[in-house]
């Protein structure tokens, strides 16, 4: 499987996965940060890992997330 074609079949769930810990940040508050490393942490593969982390940048940015 290309880099492009596991990026296309995972870009939904990592979304998901994304605005699912994003979510937790207002509970979380200060320890937020740290959690969410942890939760990046379990994730696998790395690349996958690598996704939900673009993802979480962008929803702290607030762009609007690609096609």
């Amino acid at each position: 499987m290309t880099r492009s074609e596991f990026h296309q079949q995972h870009l939904e769930q990592a979304q998901a996965k994304a605005a699912e810990l994003f979510a937790r940040r207002t509970d979380l508050k200060g320890a937020w940060l740290g959690w969410v490393a942890g939760q990046l942490y379990s994730l696998s593969p790395a690349e996958y890992a690598s996704m939900v982390r673009r993802e979480l940048q962008r929803l702290q940015e607030g762009t609007p997330a690609s096609p």
